[in-house]
């Protein structure tokens, strides 16, 4: 199975900037072990303004360009460091791919990315993809890896995506705000009921929300890739998930229903 992962910023990272060293860890130990199964593995991952921001000792995430991308560039070193040392511990090589929007648009970059990304698998290497933010602005930019992941997976062929989150799936209200929300498990046509369930900007150091989840679902689903928010709060979620067993929100592709 061909399995894109996207993990943001709350679970890579305390409300502080810092790792979450545990947690990271052990999201690490799992990807490894799922491709020791067989498994392609993509990791999509957000963190690198938010890592930026904590070693950098910033009050709080920056809100003009320049600074993000100053953010970016430091953390982006200590993310793919930390991916590198982690991963080889288990034997696998990690890679750095980093995009922007244009490279989605632009026939020849998005071949050159495709025959890379397919090259890197058979290889056995485990792509890292974030967008790069140090040089994306609003003009070039995705504008967040929730909706990059989807692109990533759309685009090598995968069978799922799995966004890892702060909320466990989708709710049929606010569950923080509303003690009778009941998360739903299927969701097989993207209504615009459903779309109306998306909310505003997800945690103080990430970009997303359950609005640019619901966007990236439908990006797959129409693709006829299947989609899953789940909590990042245990990362051994994965293997669940991969074999089929209730867990978060599973978004059908068309091709299902």
């Amino acid at each position: 199975m061909k399995i894109v992962v996207k993990v943001g910023t709350s679970t890579l990272a305390h409300a502080t900037g810092k790792l979450n060293i545990q947690r990271t860890k052990r999201l690490c130990e799992t990807l490894a072990d799922l491709k020791n199964e067989g498994h392609e593995i993509v990791l999509v991952s957000s963190g690198a303004i938010g890592m930026g921001v904590g070693k950098l000792n910033l009050s709080a995430r920056p809100e003009d360009v320049p600074t993000k991308q100053a953010a970016a560039a430091v953390g982006q070193c200590e993310l793919m460091y930390t991916y590198d040392k982690l991963f080889s511990e288990y034997g696998h090589i990690v890679a750095q791919v980093l995009l922007t929007g244009s490279d989605f648009t632009h026939a020849d970059r998005l071949e050159n990315f495709s025959n890379t990304m397919t090259r890197l698998l058979q290889l056995g290497a485990l792509p890292v993809v974030n967008e790069n933010d140090t040089v994306s602005t609003e003009e070039i930019g995705v504008g967040d890896n929730d909706t990059l992941s989807a692109y990533v997976a759309v685009n090598i062929g995968a069978d799922v995506l799995v966004i890892l989150s702060d909320i466990d799936g989708l709710y049929t209200a606010d569950p923080h705000k509303d003690p009778t929300a009941k998360r739903i498990e299927v969701v097989d046509e993207l209504t615009p009921e459903i779309i109306a369930l998306g909310g505003g900007k997800g945690s103080a150091l990430g970009t997303g929300g359950m609005k640019t989840k619901l966007r990236a679902a439908s990006i797959c689903v129409e693709a006829g890739c299947d989609m899953i928010i789940a909590s990042g709060e245990s990362p051994e979620i994965l293997y669940n998930l991969v074999q089929g067993k209730g867990a978060g929100t599973r978004f059908l592709a068309k091709k299902e229903r």
